[in-house]
């Protein structure tokens, strides 16, 4: 019997949930969105505890460079291993770093050292673990998949992510109402152990193809630079995205604002929350994603929304309304990334995939560490709202600016750039 048509409509913008079928990624997958759900409660303890020690936006601001160095260092060096080695052992190896570093924080706040200092240390050490595991995941999904299934995978994972920085910050909300941070550390050591077990059932993914001997360094990151050098589109991709995080995201100034506009602790985790409510909405309702062909003016159109949002909500005076225009921007976020994504791994060959996923995780994570470090001392310069508004603002004439500038993005469509991509010069690890 032919499926009704009212039916066919609403599975048309539904999510596509036929990649969990694949046992290894649904593991993953679940792995991926418990386990993330306590890293975000973390991530929303550690900037909470050091504007309470220090009563600082710029300190913490500061968070963003502590953890962007390790992160680029080894977000670079993690792709290349990537393509050197057994993802699947890599992983693991590199989601052990990322534990180690949150038992850490647990133990330092059961402590009460309420050092600046020690906090600084330990966010770098998790940004290494963070910046190797990050690349690797994401370059283990096209392994599992067919090349017309990769979007799907990947809009799962994003939602997956989104969904954890709803539930984290929220969960964070309340936790640090307590007045103990140690309960937020925990907490997330406890919801970490799912992903690691999902990393330890995977089965091996040694690298295609013939792999030199020598271990992988700085000629192999260079290959993997020189090749995306070669690569406007996804080099635009990777442009686009530094300007939409670096420019526009407010999150560093969120303890402040929630302390003097919105009322103290409760409203911190709805901060934090916000752009992750709008990315979950919009992943639910993301069928549409898929049979979008001109992909870099969609991706364009996605971070100009993405930052007039974000304007928006920095002159709102009342919290939902606050939390409403950042929802609205996380949706638009969501999409923009997903399509950055797709881009890449249906792009690039698989003997670079690792290393520009080492790539992309440096910009996506680096980007809005830049952010934080923008927001906060601009804040302290011109005060928050300033400096919230003025980067929504800036964000959405820039990415326009470079758009027009390189019109190569503009003009991508996957119904004519696929397989366009120049092949990778030598083999993994060259």
């Amino acid at each position: 019997m032919p499926e009704p048509p009212r039916k066919r409509g609403l599975r048309r913008f539904a999510i596509d949930t036929d990649p969990l079928r694949n046992a290894p990624f649904r593991r993953l997958w679940i792995g991926q969105g418990v386990s993330f759900v306590g890293f975000q409660v973390t991530s929303v303890a550690v900037p909470v505890q050091v504007y309470d020690i220090s009563h600082s936006s710029a300190w913490v601001g500061a968070l963003g460079i502590v953890s962007l160095v390790p992160l680029i260092v080894f977000g670079l060096w993690g792709g290349a291993v990537a393509d050197h080695m057994d993802r699947r052992k890599l992983l693991l190896a590199s989601s052990l770093i990322t534990w180690a570093s949150t038992l850490l924080l647990l133990v330092q706040a059961l402590l009460g050292l309420d050092s600046l200092l020690l906090l600084m240390a330990v966010v770098g050490v998790q940004s290494v673990g963070f910046a190797v595991s990050s690349p690797t995941r994401s370059a283990i999904v096209p392994r599992l998949f067919p090349k017309e299934e990769v979007a799907a995978a990947t809009t799962l994972n994003f939602t997956a992510s989104q969904v954890g920085m709803l539930a984290g910050p929220l969960l964070a909300g309340l936790v640090i109402g307590t007045g103990h941070y140690s309960l937020a550390y925990g907490l997330d050591a406890v919801l970490f152990t799912v992903g690691l077990y999902a990393a330890l059932r995977l089965p091996d993914l040694p690298p295609l193809g013939d792999v030199p001997a020598a271990a992988p360094g700085l000629r192999s990151v260079w290959d993997g630079l020189r090749y995306l050098g070669t690569q406007p589109v996804l080099m635009m991709s990777f442009v686009v995205d530094i300007i939409a995080m670096g420019v526009a995201m407010p999150r560093a100034l969120f303890p402040e604002v929630a302390d003097e506009r919105f009322g103290g602790a409760h409203a911190v985790g709805w901060l934090f929350a916000s752009i992750a409510i709008g990315s979950v909405l919009g992943g639910l309702m993301s069928g549409w994603i898929g049979r979008v062909h001109r992909q870099g003016v969609a991706l364009v159109a996605a971070i100009v929304a993405w930052g007039l949002a974000v304007a928006a909500a920095g002159l709102a005076h009342s919290l939902w309304l606050a939390v409403a225009l950042l929802a609205v921007g996380g949706a638009a976020d969501l999409i923009s990334a997903v399509f950055r994504q797709t881009m890449l791994q249906t792009y690039a060959p698989d003997e670079m995939r690792g290393r520009l996923q080492g790539v992309f995780t440096v910009v996506v994570a680096g980007g809005p560490r830049l952010g934080d470090l923008r927001a906060g001392v601009t804040a302290t310069a011109v005060g928050a709202t300033a400096s919230w508004v003025g980067g929504g603002v800036a964000c959405a004439v820039l990415v326009v600016v470079a758009a027009l500038a390189a019109p190569a993005l503009l003009r991508y469509d996957t119904r004519t750039a696929a397989g366009t991509a120049e092949p990778a010069a030598g083999g993994p690890g060259a």
